[in-house]
């Protein structure tokens, strides 16, 4: 690219390794990288982009490696390697292992994700559920690409729901209905008796008020503890338990409305506090401290916040359910009122509902729960693995249908299977090769000659740009659905050339080639499920 500004009289300091972009074409007819250069820089040096580009194609095709540059359309480069180039790819990726796919994206950048947040009133719904798996699988993503990640999960322990919980688990103790505006389902009868159970004194003897608070401390504890449980079942555990009950019994809202104020914010109307947010996109101002001199809702979003930034984390990333849509734009005024960036130093994400089907119906509702489907319904029908996937493929902005009959299939047209059964089959290959005595030894990249090599050669080659965009965009999903791609790649390889000698043959170089090349795949599958917190089984 420099070569060709000299020719045209442009300093070639004037091109930037920015304005060179390289992408895998769909088409692999294609080549194995195009790129637009000439037609973004043919302008600036004065050229014809299909000029420009006949020249970069003449000057390409002399570089070791390339085998062929073509222009196509107004001035596209289409550019094939040579099998030892394209081939060198499986090497390198055995050679880098694990760290293959990973980047610097991050490094050094405190994170603190905070996701699923349940209210401590009840199991963990599949709304929940989904958020567990995608923020696991984000934390896994950032962590690939150098953050320093926090798995932070923010523990409801004050206001309204409690009271009900506790009102809940009192009146199962008493052989009472539940409240109309409580909690049913037979998990608050097994949470009443363990509390019975465990209370070292005779409950029978307090007054109700008491016995009501007994059950608030220890049933909310109880509860907790299996929500814990479950979470760490589901390959998820967490860093951080924030109890929102701290924010204020610690003045935490108290020195975040004094900051506030002292940023020039905060002002009084009507007897309430209000923070000024109208000043930084909201549709209205909010008010903090109510009439009465209750903190309002905000109050504790103030707090958390700013208590996060203290605690030193660069970026604060929230996952919420479809319901807090709303509060995405008074909590980037808020950020912009502490002085902060909105979108960089805080962060929302939405995500959409989650809908199990059996039989082609909806599932019905859980009989412990008693109101919704629980993480531990769906675990039971079909087991980690296939829940973590099924929940994580899918882009978190739409609502999904996980069909419970489909993930519970041992064949392809179930999408973790298919993934899976691709990575244990790059074992069983391995092992039978092992035992026919072909190793990788003397690997000749230039023997991947075959188009289906191509075509999982260039599958390998999009891993880490899969990985940067998927953390880029928050889409995890992206991870899942190139490694349905790949697995398809390997399993038409793997049915179009053998790694091991047929009969009496003789071991041959090309079998070295292409046990590299199995090996390299393997190590793919298992990074990318990784990312995902799915297992990568090496027999099925």
């Amino acid at each position: 690219m420099r070569r060709a500004a000299a020719e045209h009289g442009v300093d070639p300091d004037e091109v930037a390794p920015e304005d060179v972009t390289l992408e895998r074409p769909r088409n692999r007819d294609h080549g194995d990288w195009a790129s637009n250069v000439a037609l973004k820089l043919g302008k600036r040096l004065g050229v014809a982009p299909r000029q420009l580009a006949d020249a970069l194609a003449a000057t390409l095709v002399e570089v070791d490696g390339i085998a062929g540059a073509e222009v196509a359309g107004p001035g596209f480069l289409n550019i094939t390697l040579d099998a030892a180039a394209a081939g060198a790819l499986a090497e390198r990726i055995l050679a880098e292992g694990s760290a293959y796919g990973t980047g610097v994206l991050y490094a050094g950048v405190r994170i603190d994700l905070e996701f699923v947040s349940a209210n401590p009133t009840g199991p963990i719904h599949i709304g929940g559920t989904r958020w567990a798996a995608v923020g696991d699988s984000l934390a896994r993503l950032m962590e690939a690409q150098g953050g320093e990640v926090t798995r932070e999960y923010y523990f409801n322990d004050h206001g309204a729901q409690i009271d009900r919980f506790a009102r809940s688990l009192l009146a199962a103790h008493l052989g009472e209905p539940a409240p109309e505006d409580g909690y049913g389902g037979s998990y608050i009868l097994d949470i009443a008796a363990r509390v019975e159970q465990d209370y070292p004194g005779d409950l029978s003897a307090l007054p109700r008020a008491e016995q009501q608070e007994v059950f608030r401390e220890l049933g909310v504890t109880q509860m907790f503890g299996e929500i814990k449980a479950s979470l760490h079942e589901f390959g998820v555990d967490f860093d951080v338990y924030f109890h929102e009950n701290s924010l204020h019994s610690s003045g935490a809202v108290e020195r975040a409305v004094a900051r506030l104020r002292e940023l020039g914010h905060i002002y009084e109307a009507d007897g309430a506090t209000w923070l000024r947010t109208t000043e930084f996109g909201d549709d209205k101002d909010r008010v903090v401290i109510k009439s009465d001199g209750e903190p309002a809702y905000i109050s504790g979003d103030l707090a958390y916040y700013l208590d996060k930034r203290e605690r030193g984390f660069d970026r604060c990333i929230i996952l919420l359910g479809a319901d807090h849509h709303g509060y995405v734009q008074r909590l980037m005024a808020m950020t912009a009122a502490f002085g902060d960036v909105p979108y960089v130093n805080h962060e929302i994400l939405i995500g959409q509902l989650v809908n199990l089907l059996k039989d082609g119906e909806p599932l019905r509702m859980s009989k412990r729960a008693g109101t919704v489907v629980t993480m531990e319904d769906l675990v039971d029908a079909v087991g980690v693995d296939a829940a973590r996937y099924a929940l994580v493929r899918s882009s978190i902005d739409s609502n999904i249908d996980i069909d419970l009959d489909l993930l519970a299939r041992k064949t392809n047209d179930n999408p973790v299977f298919y993934v899976q059964y691709a990575h244990s089959r790059t074992r069983a290959v391995a092992r039978n090769a092992e035992a026919a005595g072909v190793t990788r030894d003397g690997f000749d990249p230039a023997r991947l000659a075959h188009e289906t090599e191509s075509e999982l050669l260039g599958a390998l080659a999009e891993f880490p740009r899969i990985t940067l965009q998927a953390v880029e965009l928050r889409e995890p999903h992206r991870v899942a659905r190139y490694l349905e791609d790949l697995a398809g790649a390997y399993h038409r390889w793997y049915g179009a050339c053998r790694v091991i000698p047929q009969g009496d043959d003789p071991i041959e170089p090309v079998h070295a080639a292409r046990l590299t090349l199995n090996d390299a795949t393997g190590q793919v599958l298992r990074n990318g499920l990784a990312l995902l917190g799915v297992a990568a089984p090496e027999r099925m």
